[in-house]
């Protein structure tokens, strides 16, 4: 594909839930709409990219409506490992190694009173 996005690919696209799809879709049509406006008011760098957005758009229309009609499946989401596994990891820290002061003191007291 050398006009469109690259993050955008057909093959992107179906990884895509279709909440995710709608929100890429929303993403275009607003960057497509300052587009627009950026070439009315002679601002537009790029003209080019006019016509990629404009085919970003065409791409997730096609794969909305191919999942509709049951040609293109759609994706299994797929769950985040369990957080409880992270949570033990951190209850379980290794205890200090260093005596606290009173613990000291008390047995240089013994060893001074068995002397």
């Amino acid at each position: 594909m050398a006009i469109g996005s690259k993050e955008l690919a057909s093959v992107e696209l179906d990884t895509f839930e279709n909440e995710r799809l709608f929100d890429e879709l929303k993403k275009a049509k607003e960057e497509l709409f300052n587009l627009r406006f950026q070439s009315a008011t002679g601002q537009l760098e790029s003209h080019g990219r006019l016509r990629a957005v404009k085919r970003d758009i065409a791409r997730i229309y096609t794969v909305l409506r191919e999942r509709e009609l049951g040609i293109r499946p759609t994706p299994v989401p797929v769950e985040a490992p369990a957080k409880a596994e992270k949570a033990e990891k951190k209850t379980k820290k290794a205890k200090p190694a260093v005596e606290s002061v009173d613990d000291t003191a008390a047995a240089d007291v013994d060893e001074k009173k068995e002397a």
